[in-house]
């Protein structure tokens, strides 16, 4: 982005200022300009310069300060745009982004159309470009800020870097005044140099860039967004807006996804539906399912009660000139035989689970599972339904309730609630008790069922005992209290808590 900030300033501000622009900021206890719009370049007016001295030289220079938060987000929305060309985008701060589009090009008519598209729809936007394609990220790079090709040649990487200044090779300042000093004003001056006396002398940085650039060293993209294991899309002439065009598309789409990961044995865990305006506006819908998918059908309703909770927050605007379903993560799906002798519970019960999570979230559906512990309060889990569903969780075994074990309360407080009791012994069991301020007069008790804590359960290492009892008032509330400590081994003062109602 040749301007990225001015641009900003001047397409979304309230009221953009008239005539020449640029955005300072404090460098080293001075006012500064950090970006220059066109029309004040072409004024002589530079990054780096001092407001005073720009302002001496032009006083109706319109200044805003400068915003690297709102330049980052606006780069980071461009990156979320330039998605349509390939999922592979990564970042170069502070306003720049970087392609890999191998394997891309054939879907946009070649390289040149699609920096033709790409540029056209920029200025469409209001945002000025400078775009480069070549083999490596340097050449790339160096291109795109110094040259003068859009296009490097396969194998021309060398002729291409050759005329440039060493500062496009993304050195810092300092080394490329070094090497300016020195009379190495082009990389064709120091390409063929020893590269022990360049390092020396310049720094090991220059030699790996250099190498960088030339392709002799690997330089990786990392894309700001996880690239998907599979992907299908649909481009539109004339865009779309309504809802079941978007529902049909993603129906259609879903079926060749599902043809494809039909080819690979796989499944669907993780969904993501990109819906790309005409402004260059993105909307990503994800969606997780409880167990690997690949039925159009499922799919298309997943989304269409995806689409329905999120509602107006997915605007289409003017439409959407691009749709794309992905398959984010992908799962083994082996054929199986369904059951002859009625439908499939676990089939149906996985769709439940599914159209749930995609209307409140797939988090937010859980499963009580057992676990293998006697404290009441630890002994059920809830677990994400979609992960016990596809042993995602490995729980621990399902304890089956004994008809000799003691009766447990059918609403079992999350945290036991505390109370004032009184015994007519120490260790006997309650006759009256007050809870949320009202006293409770006990009519017959059952018990105790002594549990004794885990020592692992209490970080300061006092897990004291407890004694339960069933107990029912004399108006008929059936309640589970327990008494906390031994009295006169554990503790002086047991306390009582109520952890229950029964029915």
């Amino acid at each position: 982005m040749r301007r990225l900030s001015t641009d900003r300033i001047a397409h979304h501000s309230p009221a953009p200022p008239d005539g020449p622009l640029a955005a300072v900021a404090p460098v080293k206890g001075a006012q500064r300009l950090t970006a220059v719009d066109d029309e004040a370049s072409r004024l002589g007016l530079v990054p780096g310069m001092a407001l005073a001295d720009a302002r001496a030289m032009y006083p109706a220079l319109a200044v805003v300060d400068a915003d690297p938060r709102a330049d980052a987000d606006l780069l980071a929305a461009v990156a979320d745009w330039c998605d349509r060309y390939t999922p592979l985008v990564g970042l170069d701060p502070p306003d720049g982004l970087v392609l890999d589009i191998t394997g891309c090009t054939h879907l946009f008519g070649g390289e040149v159309a699609l920096l033709s598209d790409m540029v056209r729809r920029l200025d469409k936007g209001g945002y000025a470009a400078r775009v480069a394609i070549a083999d490596t990220v340097g050449c790339a790079w160096a291109s795109a800020h110094h040259g003068t090709s859009s296009i490097v040649p396969l194998g021309g990487i060398r002729a291409a870097i050759l005329p440039l200044p060493p500062a496009a090779l993304r050195l810092e300042a300092g080394v490329a005044e070094a090497l300016a000093q020195a009379g190495l004003k082009r990389i064709a001056d120091l390409i063929d140099l020893p590269r022990a006396a360049l390092a020396a002398r310049f720094g090991v940085a220059l030699v790996r860039r250099l190498d960088q650039a030339l392709g002799r060293e690997d330089e990786p993209i990392t894309p700001r967004l996880p690239p998907p294991t599979y992907v299908v899309e649909q481009p539109f002439a004339e865009p779309i807006g309504l809802e079941r065009d978007v529902l049909g598309t993603l129906h259609r789409l879903a079926g060749r996804l599902g043809r494809v990961l039909e080819q690979h044995g796989d499944g669907a865990r993780v969904l993501q539906a990109a819906l790309f305006r005409t402004d260059g506006k993105v909307y990503r819908v994800r969606l997780g399912t409880s167990a690997p998918l690949r039925d159009a059908e499922a799919v298309t309703r997943l989304f269409g009660d995806r689409l329905a909770a999120i509602g107006e927050a997915c605007d289409p605007g003017f439409g959407f000139d691009l749709v794309r379903l992905s398959a984010l993560v992908a799962e083994r799906q082996s054929e199986v035989q369904s059951s002859l002798a009625g439908p499939d519970g676990a089939a149906e019960l996985a769709h439940l689970i599914d159209r749930l999570g995609a209307r409140f979230g797939l988090d937010r559906v859980t499963v009580p599972v057992a676990r293998d512990t006697h404290i009441p309060e630890y002994a059920v889990a809830a677990v994400p339904a979609h992960a016990a569903v596809s042993h995602a969780v490995v729980a621990a075994p399902v304890i089956e309730q004994d008809s000799r074990a003691p009766a447990r309360p059918i609403r079992l407080f999350e945290r036991p609630e505390a109370i004032e009791a009184i015994a007519e012994v120490p260790d006997g069991p309650p006759v009256r008790f007050r809870w949320r301020r009202v006293l409770h007069e006990i009519a017959a008790t059952e018990g105790p069922e002594r549990i004794a804590m885990e020592w692992w359960r209490d970080a300061d290492g006092h897990a004291l005992t407890r004694d339960y009892f069933r107990a029912e008032t004399r108006a008929g509330m059936r309640v589970w209290l327990y008494r906390e400590g031994l009295y006169g081994r554990e503790t002086g003062s047991p306390r009582w808590f109520v952890h229950g109602l029964f029915g």
